[in-house]
């Protein structure tokens, strides 16, 4: 009392008014979450629900508990292969209503998904149409100073990468060779064969080439790898390259052709299996080799994807992506939902991952194109049915319910993982926070979500997914 006597009355009233205004106003967390909820027997697809009201409940529900000074890895996206069978078939739709996917997947609006990473073929993937690469000569001849070198074959991919970065500039890009030109193999076929080693600087100049013709068509490449699949020389086109064999040609050959180039473009090794994560630890353990290199790439068609965080805990300073991941002709929406939501969104994430791949983006009923001895049962996210329509499959939903929430450069935080439930959340860049929830359990599922010492209960129905966010 006697020191407020002895504060002038002036100065009392200034720090009223300062305690007043917003600059001391304690930031309120949010009262609601809005969420979006997905069921594997498809009576929900991507649906709004009422908001939840953060009300502290006094239940003995389980808790999931968000810690946002708990960080992780920042996210570059979430989405497809734009594979050349994808752009063909997309092609079919009328202009009006190819705009309108376009827009759907990419766009920004409350109506799109929001898709902000895509994969490229570099040449033929096995769902293109024919195969090619962007330096072929008649049999018998070579090219080694790259003179036939074009991406005429790639045109259509690169005018639907135009409108596509119309809808989104910020999009990212990695690519992938599926083999090289067949005169740099030693096999001189578009199956298997492995990369000849007096071709390893040409092979190098090929993606300096490409990156380069890319950037002149306003497409930036983030990122490539040096071979998809390279333990797998049997799909068409295809080729089989070494753990060591890619260490040699990064540390020896690609590494100084991006930097003589000054290419900034990342270079990701591996591309393939969880199964196998001595591999990529191979590379990363000859520090020549390493020094070129950003980080390392997988699927999951056979492993566990605890893989990624075992490279990850090997070489903390290096990062992870997850590129691919199929879904089948064979499949059902409730198996392939539930599966590739645990592993390929959640699983990926929770290992360090910085982008969530799956596969073909679109192809047509018949699951074509391919090519001769390519894949002939992968579903894309999008069938073309006709001109005027197309239907969205379990694959657009597995990737909706994290791109459309979860923007580039947002950064994964802490959330607790209880009894069947399997958790993800993020900061977003404007500070909102994103948390995908599935329940895989055979039960409705009770829960409260517990941030910033508030809490609100939720319910999730058996085997479904929802994302909150708030």
């Amino acid at each position: 009392m006697v020191l407020k006597k002895m504060i002038p009355a002036l100065v009392l009233g200034s720090i009223a008014s300062l305690i007043s205004c917003n600059s001391f106003t304690k930031v309120e967390a949010p009262q609601t979450i809005e969420y979006w909820q997905t069921n594997a027997d498809e009576t929900l697809k991507l649906q709004k629900q009422n908001n939840l009201v953060f009300d502290n409940p006094q239940n003995n529900f389980q808790n999931i508990l968000i810690n946002p000074s708990e960080k992780f890895q920042t996210v570059d996206g979430f989405g497809y292969t734009l594979t050349g069978g994808s752009v063909e078939v997309i092609n079919q739709l009328s202009p009006a209503k190819k705009k309108e996917l376009l827009q759907d997947i990419f766009g920004k609006s409350e109506q799109s998904i929001g898709v902000s990473y895509l994969r490229l073929s570099i040449g033929a993937s096995d769902l293109n149409s024919s195969v090619f690469s962007y330096d072929d000569v008649p049999a018998g001849q070579t090219d080694e100073d790259l003179s036939e070198f074009s991406l005429a074959k790639d045109q259509p991919v690169i005018d639907m990468l135009k409108e596509i970065l119309a809808i989104n500039p910020d999009i990212k890009i990695i690519g992938a060779p599926w083999s090289p030109p067949v005169w740099m193999k030693d096999n001189g076929n578009s199956i298997g064969g492995s990369l000849k080693t007096e071709y390893y600087q040409v092979y190098a100049e090929y993606f300096v080439k490409y990156i380069q013709e890319m950037n002149k068509n306003g497409i930036t490449i983030d990122a490539i790898t040096p071979q998809n699949e390279p333990l797998h020389p049997g799909n068409n086109p295809s080729m089989y390259m070494t753990a060591e064999q890619q260490r040699d040609f990064i540390k020896n050959n690609l590494g100084h052709a991006f930097r003589a180039a000054n290419i900034s473009t990342k270079i990701v090794l591996y591309d393939h299996n969880c199964d196998k994560p001595e591999y990529p630890i191979t590379i990363l353990q000859d520090p020549e080799a390493a020094q070129y290199v950003d980080g390392s790439a997988f699927h999951l068609y056979a492993g566990d994807v605890s893989a990624l965080g075992v490279v990850k805990n090997a070489f903390p300073n290096k990062n992870l992506y997850f590129t691919e991941q199929w879904t089948g002709s064979t499949g059902t929406f409730a198996g392939d939902f539930i599966w590739h939501t645990k592993n390929v969104i959640i699983g990926t994430m929770r290992n360090w991952s910085k982008i969530a791949l799956e596969w073909n983006l679109a192809n047509d009923a018949q699951f074509q194109p391919f090519t001769p001895g390519g894949c002939t049962q992968c579903k894309g996210a999008i069938t073309i049915n006709s001109s005027e329509s197309y239907t969205k499959n379990v694959a657009y939903y597995i990737i909706a319910h994290a791109s459309k929430f979860v923007p580039q450069n947002s950064q994964r935080i802490g959330s607790t993982q209880v009894g069947n439930l399997s958790t993800l959340a993020f900061k977003t860049p404007e500070g909102k926070i994103a948390l995908i929830v599935l329940n895989e359990g055979a039960e409705v599922e009770n829960f409260n979500i517990n941030f910033d010492g508030k809490s609100v209960a939720a319910s999730l129905p058996s085997n479904s997914v929802a994302t909150y966010t708030f």
